[in-house]
């Protein structure tokens, strides 16, 4: 996500731009192998038709409950507490901090991935020496944020045109390199590849979809800054159009240059891969540079967010307040350091993995499932109680289908993650109950409601499950 704009009012363009650079990441570099992977061009194109229906439904319930409940602006999981109570909070926030955390520690991997390419050492970023150079860059970074270093302007300028560039030049090489006959050999799934129904096919992208388009809830967290509140919406709808195409593209092109097999087959980031296998090494080089600068500031910024998240939900007091606390530099000083104590543990347990970067990736996902589910039913609830809804009552059905779709959609996204990932997130929301248990003793308040119960003994079964399955070998990362 880009820094926190400044005071100043934003333009249509600028909003648009804002939500833009929130959500084009270090993702859409390594679309190709994973949807090679898991399907052909058909597949891919009912997958992206899935993913943006739901993921539109789900930014249209983040603006509309902006609009509706200005009052609740402590962050996404602010409303889950509100619909459903302290410990679904908690859950909530426990669950975007850690994927926030996570998808920081897939930055890494895919710096080092990249860099493997031209220097061996570093293998798939997974290897002793890119765990080493990942950890220095880790704490570099957060001695640098604790004394105030923050995304300048012209940082944010820099990383955005890094952003863009390389993808724009990739997708008009590959569509003046379009080739007919490859594209239909491989649309219904291609050679040499193993196979699987069209269900299996489509559920296999749903992880990487949801990683791609984190940020767009981060639409309605610039709509204060906008010159008028109509342009939020408008810059919603822009900018998801714009990086939808470019996800699209990103995808689908290279099933037109090379056979499936040879995407699948690709190290990360594939883009780099694909580009080389069109015009040369050059190619690479293109798109390794503009992806290791767009990555680094993306990890500033998140660096920051993630330390951001943690300390909201401390001044909310849904966490231990010690979190909450910022040294002179007005930087939240404690959650950042906890924050990059989780990052450098997740980064030293990537040398288990056999595939790091897919692992941090779906993982980062599965976290955010739980908080953006919880958004959807809160938006279903609000709807169904009429809260809200004595000024404008003619949205309320317009609000209910969208709510009701966007619970749907993160409902078929836990059940397509499947078990493996349920249990692996599991093993994080169990054990990490403790910090609401700090939390709550601080405040001298009761534990769980009955109903909370249920849910705190479902999440320590599943934690134990999970170790017990990686223990056994069963579950493989």
């Amino acid at each position: 996500m880009s820094a926190t704009p400044s005071t100043q009012k934003l333009s249509l363009f600028a909003l648009t731009a804002m939500v833009v650079g929130s959500m084009v990441g270090s993702g859409i570099f390594s679309l190709p192998r994973t949807f090679g992977i898991a399907t052909g061009p058909f597949g891919a194109m009912i997958a992206w038709c899935i993913a943006a229906g739901g993921m539109y439904t789900l930014a249209r319930v983040f603006q509309f409950l902006a609009e509706r409940r200005p009052d609740i602006d402590a962050g996404v999981y602010a409303y889950a507490k509100a619909g459903f109570g302290d410990y679904p909070g908690f859950l909530s926030a426990l669950g975007y901090w850690i994927g926030s955390c996570v998808g920081n520690v897939s930055y890494w991997v895919l710096i080092k991935s990249t860099l493997g390419a031209f220097f061996p050492v570093f293998g798939d970023g997974n290897t002793v020496a890119a765990i080493v150079v990942a950890s220095i860059g880790i704490w570099l970074f957060h001695f640098m944020i604790l004394k105030g270093i923050q995304q300048a302007a012209f940082i944010n300028t820099v990383v955005t045109i890094a952003k863009i560039v390389p993808i724009l030049v990739f997708i008009v090489i590959l569509l003046f390199s379009f080739k007919p006959a490859l594209f239909q050999e491989n649309f219904w799934g291609g050679t040499g590849m193993p196979d699987k129904s069209l269900f299996q096919q489509v559920q296999a992208t749903m992880l990487v979809t949801v990683f791609v388009f984190l940020g767009i809830e981060g639409a309605s967290v610039y709509s204060r800054y906008a010159q008028e509140r109509s342009h939020v919406g408008t810059a919603t709808v822009l900018g998801f159009l714009g990086v939808t195409t470019l996800l699209v593209l990103v995808t689908m092109l290279p099933y037109a240059v090379l056979q499936r097999a040879d995407i699948a087959n690709m190290r990360q980031p594939s883009m780099a891969s694909t580009l080389e296998a069109v015009v040369g090494h050059w190619g690479a080089v293109f798109v390794s540079i503009g992806l290791l600068v767009s990555v680094l500031g993306a990890y500033l910024a998140w660096s920051l967010i993630c330390a951001e998240v943690l300390s909201a939900a401390a001044r909310t007091k849904d966490m231990p307040k010690i979190f909450a606390t910022e040294n002179a530099k007005k930087v939240p000083a404690a959650a950042l350091w906890l924050t990059n104590i989780v990052v450098q543990l997740f980064v030293v347990s990537t040398y288990w993995s056999n595939d790091a970067f897919s692992l941090m990736l779906n993982l980062t996902s599965v976290m955010s499932l739980v908080p953006f589910f919880l958004v959807a039913a809160y938006g279903v609830l609000m709807n169904r109680t009429g809260e809200t809804y004595e000024t404008r009552p003619k949205e309320r059905t317009r609000d209910l289908i969208f709510a009701g779709i966007a619970v749907i959609y993160t409902l078929f996204l836990i059940y397509a993650a499947g078990m493996k990932f349920l249990l692996l997130s599991c093993i994080i929301y169990g054990p990490g109950t403790a910090l609401y248990f700090w939390a709550r003793l601080e405040r001298k308040a009761g534990l769980f409601t009955p109903i909370e119960w249920g849910v705190f003994l479902a999440a320590i079964l599943g934690a134990a499950v999970g170790i017990h399955g990686l223990a056994t070998g069963y579950i493989t990362i």
